[in-house]
């Protein structure tokens, strides 16, 4: 299989580093030295295992985007920048016809969905990387379809845990809580608890110090109304590796439609599309 090059943007930031160093190490991928980065990071480059990448910023990006097209006129984005960079990235993507995976939460998902199907490149996008999580988020949006108001009259509660530099509330929560919605919890994305707090994290919930740095607790409570019932569901991740596998097969998916001109029709995947491929 001929190597599929993909350019890893979010560095220095410790997700796209682990995707870079994962990518490095995979013979599937050619990892191309740039990476688009934010105004607020000061460093011109950043070293992954010894490889040396130019860090994009902004106010060069449409400049350099034709020099690195010149480069590799073919590659796909992989994209774990900021939550506020999330529609201008998007933009910036589809206006030179470059194929991504937005792996980034937050921003305007409505805006970014809209971007994504009138482009002519295809875009994989989800809260959630995780291919064990996206498995779970199947299933209940398959209850939430099958059995709606299942939980009608139950109290929900939501609780999420990430590291301390995470900006925004948890996308993989947000999508949850409409699932839970369409089961009959009257519960808005408001309600969902942020905790932050590393000392937080490591008395009161156990994660492991090692780990406050880089985790996603998640804990989602529905409780009857007088109390005689109670069910739970967890998903407690430790550090980000996790997430490489689920994207790399994103990318890989994108590379597919791409050969063999799948995507005229529908330019907007999911992680769920990716699961159910051939």
């Amino acid at each position: 299989m001929e190597k599929i090059p993909i350019m890893i943007n979010g560095l220095p930031g410790n997700v796209a580093r682990t995707m870079a160093v994962a990518g490095l190490a995979d013979d599937r991928f050619i990892v191309i030295p740039f990476s688009l980065t934010g105004t607020n990071i000061d460093e011109s480059f950043a070293m992954v295992d010894k490889e040396e990448f130019l860090l994009v910023k902004p106010d060069i990006r449409d400049e350099k985007i034709k020099e690195i097209l010149s480069q590799y006129p073919f590659f796909i984005a992989v994209d774990y920048t900021h939550p506020s960079a999330v529609n201008e990235n998007a933009k910036f993507y589809t206006q030179n016809n470059i194929p991504f995976v937005m792996g980034t939460t937050g921003g305007n998902r409505e805006e970014l969905e809209q971007t994504v199907r009138q482009a002519s490149s295809p875009a994989v996008i989800a809260p959630n990387m995780a291919k064990q999580i996206v498995g779970l988020q199947a299933m209940m949006a398959y209850a939430a379809q099958t059995f709606p108001d299942l939980f009608k009259g139950y109290t929900l509660e939501v609780k999420e845990s990430h590291q301390q530099g995470k900006a925004d509330t948890s996308g993989t929560a947000k999508a949850m809580v409409g699932y839970f919605n369409e089961l009959g919890a009257d519960f808005g994305e408001e309600q969902i608890q942020q905790i932050r707090d590393p000392q937080v994290q490591e008395k009161q919930w156990g994660i492991p110090r090692e780990h406050l740095s880089g985790h996603g607790w998640h804990t989602y409570t529905l409780t009857a109304e007088d109390g005689s019932s109670l069910f739970e569901i967890k998903h407690n991740i430790n550090g980000r590796d996790i997430y490489v596998s689920g994207t790399f097969d994103a990318v890989l998916f994108l590379s597919k439609k791409i050969l063999l001109k799948e995507n005229k029709k529908n330019n907007l995947f999911t992680m769920i599309d990716v699961l159910n491929q051939d």
